[in-house]
């Protein structure tokens, strides 16, 4: 099963971070588990991502859509656009791997988000509202450090606004199986214990890769 891992961490080379922690250990259970095996990683924060703006997705999904010709900075960009589309979409196995920023995806893994979740591609409009194509058994793991906890079901569960962007793009629009969190939390709480929290995260971890990677 191939999977593609995709590290959303602006500062993804700090191994103190969490969720890099997180992902690191992941590595570590693949290894393990799939000896065999091989995976694709990609660091958002150290690769060029065409954003939708002006003289980039924008103007060239307006081109596009009126049959217009591509400047060649354009068709630079329509090049790298297909290159993570057709990477994402061959990966049945996606990781995500990011801090929580203010409550919400990092801007890196937004953009990204804009060059697969593509019309026709990853998705399709229908008369009765838009259907997902990536139903062929994919399935999303988000490994997520964050500074307060959002599983004690008070004012920060609504607020952790990461994970039902992601899983409602994912499952929702696309069409994945499933989507699964694994969280390192609660680690700017006071009297947080470090150690105790990566030692959950990592059980947590363990069981979720027992149903991210069984088969049907």
């Amino acid at each position: 099963m191939k999977t593609l891992v995709v590290n959303a961490h602006p500062d993804f080379l700090n191994p103190n971070h969490f969720s890099i922690q997180l992902y690191h250990y992941f590595l570590e259970q693949f290894k393990n588990q799939f000896p065999e095996d091989t995976l694709e990683e990609i660091n958002l924060y150290d690769m060029v991502i065409p954003q939708v703006t002006n003289g980039q997705l924008f103007s060239l999904w307006d081109k596009q859509a009126k049959k217009i010709a591509l400047t060649d900075s354009e068709e630079q960009t329509a090049q790298l656009n297909q290159k993570l589309l057709e990477q994402f979409k061959s990966h049945h196995r996606i990781v995500i791997v990011e801090p929580l920023h203010n409550f919400n995806v990092t801007s890196r893994l937004k953009d990204y988000i804009d060059n697969v979740l593509v019309a026709r591609e990853t998705f399709r409009y229908t008369a009765d509202g838009s259907v997902g194509l990536m139903t062929d058994d994919y399935r999303v793991l988000l490994l997520q450090g964050s500074g307060s906890i959002y599983t004690n079901n008070d004012r920060y569960t609504p607020l952790e606004f990461s994970r039902a962007y992601l899983d409602a793009i994912f499952t929702e629009m696309m069409g994945f199986d499933t989507f699964q969190i694994v969280r390192a939390q609660g680690t700017q709480v006071a009297d947080a214990n470090p150690s105790l929290i990566m030692k959950t995260a990592k059980q947590d971890l363990r069981s979720a890769l027992k149903t991210f990677y069984e088969t049907h």
